[in-house]
Parts: structure tokens; C-alpha cells; sequence
């Protein structure tokens, strides 16, 4: 160890350390101060010191561990050889302090897992954290000095577990981010502006008189070292006004920059992001009338298993229906008008039973234009050609249309979707007014959320965390590198104040835009502990319970928990946090997410096909591939319940746990059950590829509904995507995030589904084109609208099956293992039909003292013996008996008492119940 100077170790916190006098460098020109002109420049960014590339590192091959320690695996040191800190502060001479060497700590060192095991170093004892808070504001990397003088090797250390020691103070401080009215005594409440950048050297705020004036003030903010929070507080109300924020801070690679950026807690923006807008949510005038006092209806699911969710984008659902406004079509007020084809259809299946529409994101996103975006003209063009999908693509940059999966500001809505994306307070007003267009429609809303990444990171234009905190909010790799399995730059919430910021954006959006419920996206690559602080965070905002649940894939540089705890599947025990159950979906349509090419016609699922109707290039595939998804499918339906047992078809009796991963739940709120979502091919598709070329389109909607009774008969959370009712087809687009309008259609005359509308995009689909030309140009696939129309009513029927009893959403895995018994089982399985008995007896407000349910995927009638069953009153359920029942076929199904034997009419999902 070399020891700092005594006069070093007395010197004022301002003036930090003077290292040896050998180690001193001149001191470089401190930083120009802005002008109000800088808040208005063209360019965003301006680099105030480039770094020299003799001296700067360009990658961060170490890490901190806390606030003093860090391990740089790099070096091999031979005897004289020592490793430096070397810091660099606008102004001052660099500081050079050699580090001491430190025992591993095991426990500090699994804070940063991704960095390999190699020697481990602390600061100088001699500093105390408030010097080294200081330190942290300064330019810096770690240099191996080798025993003559020679520099051999530098690296950045990544300093993100550092910054959250020593000013994670921060997450817990009640005060909020972004801009917030406070009360100042005498007068009216006046906007205190806040944002976390413990690592900048200064931070200015620059005000607008509105979104698109010149700047009217530059005000320098105010730091405070304990928490590297900056504030200033503003005189009068601002309400609507327009600000952004100057920050200098040292970049990798880059050197001293000045960012202008936006608020990364913004709440209102001005049009496509450039400017955040001021504004007060609990203002009247942001809320529309009723909007205090309508009551929602958050008591339709007091449960998660209650839910039935109706997955929508925005665009999607009123774009293309007349019966809106045009100036409505596509927004947020598209919910407004409830007479419109779309919100009949969607009050319709409210009344059924349906309880939650989930909105694809509809947070601030990067992708689309919000003003002077463009509807690519498509011709007429044949079913199966490729002119559609390349006119649709070459405006794909500039069109109207995205899934939004692309996030730039968490807490603010997207303007898009807003009629005058100009007006920053707008679109918060027409946000509230579909909500509430939805709860007039009996429907609670949800939103689907994507913590798990940001559009851009690092110093591109539409980063703005990381050009608030360089490094910080992103999850890198050994050297410093920004990770992107999830498809874009992966955020860290395990980092304190990324997971804060997580937290409460969720927060906001329950407490100030009365969402239900959140999907999260990737889930998996959150950390358990941050999701369960949300839920906490999100019920206490709302006052109620908000219900959570998301895509808890196990993948990239999380997976098996090796970075931290995962929100994923199968690690959510006790949570009442619910994670997509892929089993069943994949059981049902056969083969799996990813296929492309002939796999997609030849790999066969349980309700199109597979052994019991081949298609011609699935061969012949063994009775026993059928019986496996049968038995995956059976574990859905019992809510994948880890230790719930099944005799399988192979005569044994196992817990579902062990059956193909279909047993990850403790209770059935765990479990999402779906087999169709925005992402992949929709059912219709999936089955117009693998079902048998001649198999008529009356069938092709029997096999739809087929599939999603298995969702509809399931314990746990139901699922499904918007359109399934009607035979969605994307023209067999298996991924249209940006496939624009046409790809996505979605017709509520019901008289096209979609199928048939060209070749979709080449840039996902031209492996497959060759299996999909063939079955686009079919003419006998495409259904009629009596078949749409079918599938529609037959699809309301199952919301009301699902809706009338609780045996269908039982809460407990206790209750599960008590009421639910299999028919139908073990190697005499008849295994195109799945069949559960319910057993009603005790449970307060059932309905029915049983419910047995049956799905007959098979071209002939079965017959189902159920001993079980025997001399009780079986009848078909009240729905199939109904003068208005959309499935006569459902009416011929029968049960014998006497034999104990229930008869299933082909391709027909029926229920029976005891009165």
C-alpha cells in the first residue's frame, strides 16, 4: 500500500486529495459554463472535453463492489507492480491514489457476478464516503503500474453498485422525482424540479414559456452530496410549461459532454419527446368530467384468477372502424364513443364475462412519428404476393404503427395516440377519458410495461438515462458493454434507483390512471425482490389490490438466477406475481415460439391434428406424441400446480413439477394460461398452416374455439389476444411490432378476418414464405363471415361458462387438489379429449354442486367413461341449453347415468353440470 500524504488526509472536502507530488498533473481548465442559447441548440449534446485516447480506457473490465471496494480480474502484478485510481476533475490536477490490496469477500463479490474472480482492492482507508461521493463526480479510471513506472493496462471500473452505497440514500427519500408542486407558505404551489445525477458536475435547469418557445431562463440547480440529488424550486405554477435539463457529466470513450435531456420521471411531453412538459395530474382541469367521482369497476376480479384479459393496441382497435370519428380513429378516444362497432363488441363480451382489457404499451415509445406519420398505401394485390408486405415496409420507419415495446419515458403517455401530440397535457386528459370510456364498458384496464429495456442507451439521442447517470441504469457485461438479450439495451433494476424508478412508475400509472392490473415484459429479467416492493408500492398508491404478472422466461445473462433473484417462472412462489404458462400453449398448437420454415406445417399440435388428422407433411407421427400433449395439456388445465399429480400415459403417477416443466405454480394465481398473444402467429394462423389442407372452414373455427376453451377451463389467469373471437389472422405475419395497419387489421363488421393479405413482412417471415404461399393462395381457408360471426358468439359463450361458477377460478392449490379430479387418464386415454370433473359441494357461491368439462379435438364423437360420475344428474350447462347457444353441435353431447359415460360430439368443447 502507498499512503496518501498527511496533508492530503487534512485537506479540506472541497479541495479532496493531493496524491504524491509525482503523481500530480496540471490542472486541465474547468468546464464553460452554458448560456441560454445551449438550452435551444440543434444539437443535444456537446462535448466539452474530448477524452484523450492515450489515457481514457474505452472499456470497464472492473467493478465496484460497494463504495470501497473493486475487483479489476485483468492484471497478473509482479513484486513493485501496484494499481491505481486515477481521477480526473475539470479544474484540478489529476489525483493518483494507490489502492490496497483486500481479501476476497464472497458476499461483496456475488454483487457483481458478471466480472470474474481476480484481485479485489479498497480505496485508501483515509477517505471518508463524503470525499468519495466527490470523487465519484470526476472523470476516472484504475491503471496496473508496473514496478519501473511503465503504465501496462487501464480500465474503467463500473461504478454502479458503488453509487448505490453511497447514494442509495436516494430510493428511500420520500420526496418525489421529476417536476412537483410544493406548497410555498402565502403563496400558490409553485413546481420543484428534481433529478437524481450523483455524478455530474453541474446541473442546469432550462424553463419554456411552452413546447416549441426559445428559452426564457437558465437556472443553475442546487446539488445535495448525500443523496446526488439536484433541485431547484420555481417561482409561479408553470402548469404546462416546458423545461429540460443541462447535465456535464464524464462519458466512457467521450469525455467531459453537456447533455440536454429530458426528465427521465417526465410526466407530459411536448411532441416527439424533445422538450418534458410541466405538469400537475391532481389539476381539474387534466381530469375529465366524473373523473373523481365515476365509480371503476376494480371489484369485477377481487382475485387474479378472476381475470379474463383482453390483450389490445391502441391503433389497432378503432384505425380502421368507421363507426369512430375520424379524428378518434386509432387514439385514445377511440374508446370514447360507445355506440362504435368496437366498444359494442367489446361491451358485448363485458357482459359475458370478460374483465380486463390490457393495452400493449402506451407509455412514451421512440418508433413512431407523433406528428406527420404516414398510412402506407397498399394495391390490390394476390393473396399470396409479396407487393403488399414491401409497400407496407418501405414506410415502416415512417408509418403511424408499433407495438411500442420500444420505451423512451416510462410515466408519461404516448402522444401518438393523442389527437394534437403538440399539446404536452393533452394527451393525459384523452388518456384518462379512455379509461374511463372502458369502465363504462364494465371493463377494468391494464397496461403492459417494459422495465426490462429502453430503446436506446449511451449517448444516442433517445437515451435519456444514461446521459443523465452514464452507466448506471443498464445492465453491462464483463467489459463494460451494454447487454441486450432482451432485443434492445437491458436495463438493471437491480440497481437501486433503476428499480426505484421501476417502482414508481408503476406507482403513478395505478395511482393517477386507475390501471388494474401490469403485464410485464420479459419479466424474468427483473429481480424478484423489486417486483414484490412494486406490488407492495402499487396496491398502497391505489389502495387496492393491483394485480401483476408478466413473461418470466429463464434466458441471457439472468438466467437460473445468475445475477440475482428472477421474477421468473417457477420462482414466484407465494408472490401472487402470475408468469405465462407456455406448456399449454405449445401442447395445444404444437411445436414451439420460434419455429420458421416446414417446422410450421409439419410439427402438429393437439388441436390441429397431430396423429389423429396429419396434414401432409407431418408423416406419421406416434400415437404417444399425441398422449405427451395431452398430458402437458391436463397439467394447464389444473393450473400447473407443482405438486399436483397425474397418471400420465404411460401408467405412472407423477407430480406435474416433473412433467415437461408444465408444474412451475404453487397456487393457481401463478399461472397465466393463453394460447394466443401478440407475439408469434395467432391461433388462426398457426392452424391454417398445420391443420389438413382440406379441412373446411367451419372446422378451422371449431378448432379455434377448441383452443381457447382449454384457456376458458383452466384454473389460474385466462389470457387471450384481441381478435381471437373472430379468427384473427395477420396474413401469417409472425411478428407484426411493425408490420403497420395492414398486417394488423382488425375488422369489427366482422366480414374479414385478415387471412390472405399478401406474404407478410420478409424481414421476419421470408424463411417460411415458401409453406406460406401455398396456403394463402387457398381459397377454401379463408373463412366466410358466418364463420367469423360463429366463432364470435361461440367464444361469448365460453366467458359465460367461465363467468358462472368459481370451480372454474379456484383460488388455492389446496382448493385445486380438493375439487378438481381427473376423467379420462393413463394409457387407456382417449387422447384427443380432455376432460375434468369439478366437484362443487361446500364452496360458497359455485353455482353447481359439479362441472365437468370436455374438449373433443377429434373428427369423431368420443365417449368418455366416468365412474366417478355414476347415478348423478349430469345436464348440459344452463349456456348450451340456451335459445340463443351458438353451438347447436354442443346439444347432442350426452350423459349416461347408469353406465357413468359421457358422450362428446366431434371437434366440440361442452360443459355439464349438477344443479
Amino acid at each position: 500500500m502507498i499512503a496518501l500524504s498527511k496533508i492530503a488526509l487534512r485537506t479540506c472536502l472541497a479541495a479532496l486529495l493531493v496524491a504524491p507530488s509525482a503523481n500530480v498533473v496540471a490542472a486541465s481548465a474547468a468546464l464553460p459554463s452554458p448560456t441560454r442559447a445551449d438550452c435551444d441548440r440543434p444539437e443535444w449534446q456537446q462535448v466539452l472535453r474530448p477524452a484523450d485516447p492515450a489515457t481514457a480506457p474505452a472499456a470497464a473490465e472492473a467493478a465496484w463492489l460497494d463504495g470501497r471496494t473493486l475487483r479489476w480480474p485483468g492484471p497478473t502484478l509482479s513484486p513493485g507492480d501496484r494499481v491505481e485510481w486515477v481521477v480526473q476533475r475539470p479544474g484540478q490536477a489529476d489525483e493518483v491514489m494507490a489502492l490496497q490490496a483486500a481479501a476476497a469477500d464472497p458476499a461483496s463479490s456475488r454483487r457483481a457476478p458478471h466480472i470474474a474472480d481476480g484481485p479485489t482492492w479498497h480505496v485508501p482507508t483515509g477517505l471518508s464516503s463524503a470525499m468519495l461521493r466527490a470523487l465519484h463526480r470526476s472523470a476516472s479510471h484504475l491503471r496496473h503500474v508496473a514496478a519501473d513506472g511503465t503504465v501496462r493496462q487501464r480500465t474503467e471500473a463500473q461504478a454502479a453498485l458503488a453509487l448505490d452505497d453511497l447514494f442509495g440514500t436516494a430510493a428511500s427519500d420520500p420526496r418525489p422525482l421529476g417536476a412537483t408542486l410544493s406548497p410555498a407558505a402565502g403563496s400558490a404551489a409553485r413546481p420543484t424540479f428534481r433529478v437524481w445525477a450523483p455524478t455530474a458536475q453541474r446541473v442546469w435547469l432550462c424553463l419554456h414559456a411552452d413546447t416549441q418557445a426559445p428559452a426564457r431562463a437558465l437556472v443553475p440547480m442546487q446539488f445535495e452530496p448525500r443523496t446526488g440529488l439536484w433541485q431547484h424550486t420555481a417561482a409561479g405554477r408553470l402548469q404546462g410549461q416546458a423545461y429540460t435539463y443541462l447535465a456535464d457529466v464524464a462519458v466512457r470513450g467521450t469525455g467531459w459532454v453537456r447533455n440536454r435531456v429530458t426528465d427521465p420521471y417526465a410526466t407530459a411531453l411536448a411532441t416527439d419527446s424533445v422538450r418534458t412538459v410541466v405538469a400537475d395530474l391532481d389539476d381539474p382541469a387534466l381530469m375529465p368530467a366524473g373523473w373523481r367521482t365515476t365509480p371503476s369497476p376494480h371489484g369485477r376480479a377481487p382475485h387474479p384468477v378472476d381475470m379474463v384479459i383482453y390483450e389490445l393496441h391502441v391503433r389497432d382497435f378503432s384505425v380502421s372502424d368507421d363507426s369512430v370519428p375520424e379524428a378518434h380513429r386509432g387514439k385514445y378516444l377511440g374508446f370514447t364513443h360507445e355506440t362504435s362497432r368496437g366498444m359494442q363488441h367489446l361491451s358485448a363480451l363485458s357482459k359475458a364475462g370478460l374483465t380486463d382489457v390490457h393495452l400493449l404499451p402506451v407509455f412514451d415509445l421512440a418508433t413512431v412519428p407523433e406528428t406527420g406519420c404516414v398510412t402506407p398505401k397498399v394495391d390490390p394485390a394476390p393473396p399470396d404476393s409479396e407487393r403488399p408486405q414491401a409497400q407496407v415496409m418501405a414506410a415502416a420507419d415512417r408509418d403511424c404503427f408499433n407495438w411500442g415495446y420500444d420505451p423512451w419515458h416510462f410515466n408519461a403517455p404516448e402522444g401518438s395516440y393523442a389527437t394534437d401530440a403538440m399539446d404536452g397535457l393533452r394527451r393525459i386528459v384523452e388518456f384518462r377519458r379512455m379509461v374511463m370510456g372502458l369502465h363504462a364498458a364494465g371493463l377494468r384496464v391494464g397496461m403492459d410495461v417494459v422495465y426490462n429495456h429502453t430503446t436506446a442507451s449511451g449517448q444516442n439521442e433517445n437515451s435519456v438515462l444514461d446521459r443523465v447517470v452514464p452507466g448506471y441504469y443498464h445492465r453491462l457485461t464483463a467489459d463494460g458493454t451494454v447487454t441486450n438479450s432482451t432485443c434492445c439495451d437491458n436495463t438493471a433494476p437491480e440497481h437501486r434507483m433503476m428499480g426505484q424508478l421501476m417502482i414508481d412508475s408503476a406507482a403513478l400509472w395505478a395511482r393517477e390512471y386507475r390501471i388494474a392490473s401490469f403485464r410485464f415484459d420479459l419479466m424474468g429479467h427483473l429481480p424478484r425482490p423489486v417486483m414484490e416492493s412494486l406490488r407492495d408500492a402499487v396496491n398502497a398508491a391505489a389502495g387496492r389490490e393491483v394485480q401483476l404478472f408478466g413473461e418470466g422466461w429463464n434466458f441471457g445473462e439472468v438466467a437460473n438466477d445468475a445475477r440475482f433473484v428472477q421474477a421468473r417462472q417457477g420462482g414466484l412462489a407465494g408472490s401472487r406475481i402470475g408468469a405465462f404458462g407456455d406448456k399449454l400453449r405449445d401442447a395445444v398448437r404444437g411445436g414451439g415460439c420460434c419455429d420458421s420454415g416446414g417446422a410450421l406445417v409439419s410439427e402438429q399440435g393437439w388441436v390441429n391434428g397431430l396423429h389423429y388428422a396429419p396434414n401432409a407433411s407431418a408423416g406419421s407421427r406416434p400415437l404417444n406424441d399425441l398422449r405427451w400433449r395431452g398430458d402437458l395439456i391436463k397439467g394447464g388445465l389444473a393450473g400447473s400446480i407443482e405438486d399436483f399429480t397425474l397418471l400420465t400415459h404411460w401408467d405412472a403417477t407423477v407430480q406435474l413439477k416433473d412433467l415437461g416443466g408444465v408444474g412451475f405454480a404453487r397456487q393457481p394465481d401463478e399461472v397465466v394460461n393463453y394460447v394466443e398473444n401478440h407475439d408469434n402467429l395467432t391461433l388462426y394462423d398457426i392452424n391454417a398452416l398445420k391443420l389438413p389442407r382440406g379441412t373446411s372452414a367451419a372446422d378451422r373455427a371449431r378448432a379455434q374455439i377448441l383452443g381457447v376453451s382449454t384457456v376458458a377451463f383452466a384454473q389460474g389467469i385466462a389470457y387471450v389476444h384481441a381478435g381471437v373471437e373472430f379468427l384473427r389472422s395477420k396474413s401469417l405475419d409472425r411478428n407484426s411490432y411493425d408490420s403497420g395497419d395492414w398486417f394488423n387489421v382488425m375488422d369489427w363488421t366482422l366480414q374479414d378476418n385478415g387471412f390472405a393479405r399478401g406474404l407478410p413482412p420478409q424481414r421476419d417471415n421470408a424463411a417460411s414464405w415458401d409453406v406460406m404461399r401455398p396456403v394463402l393462395a387457398d381459397p377454401g381457408i379463408k373463412p366466410q363471415p358466418e364463420h367469423i360471426r360463429w366463432t364470435r358468439d361461440a367464444f361469448i359463450d365460453l366467458l359465460r361458462i367461465r363467468a358462472s361458477t368459481p370451480l372454474l377460478r379456484l383460488r388455492t392449490a389446496a382448493e385445486v387438489r380438493q375439487r378438481l379430479t381427473w376423467l379420462n387418464t393413463g394409457p387407456s386415454q382417449e387422447p384427443t379429449v380432455m376432460a375434468v370433473l369439478l366437484d362443487g359441494r361446500d364452496l360458497p357461491g359455485a353455482g353447481f354442486q359439479a362441472v365437468a368439462t370436455f374438449v373433443n379435438a377429434s373428427r369423431e364423437p368420443q365417449r368418455i367413461p366416468a365412474p366417478e360420475a355414476r347415478g348423478r344428474a349430469f345436464e348440459l350447462h344452463p349456456v348450451h341449453r340456451a335459445a340463443g347457444a351458438a353451438d347447436a353441435r354442443a346439444r347432442e353431447a350426452t350423459f349416461d347415468a347408469t353406465r357413468g359415460e359421457f358422450t362428446i360430439p366431434a371437434r366440440t368443447a361442452v360443459v355439464f353440470v349438477v344443479l
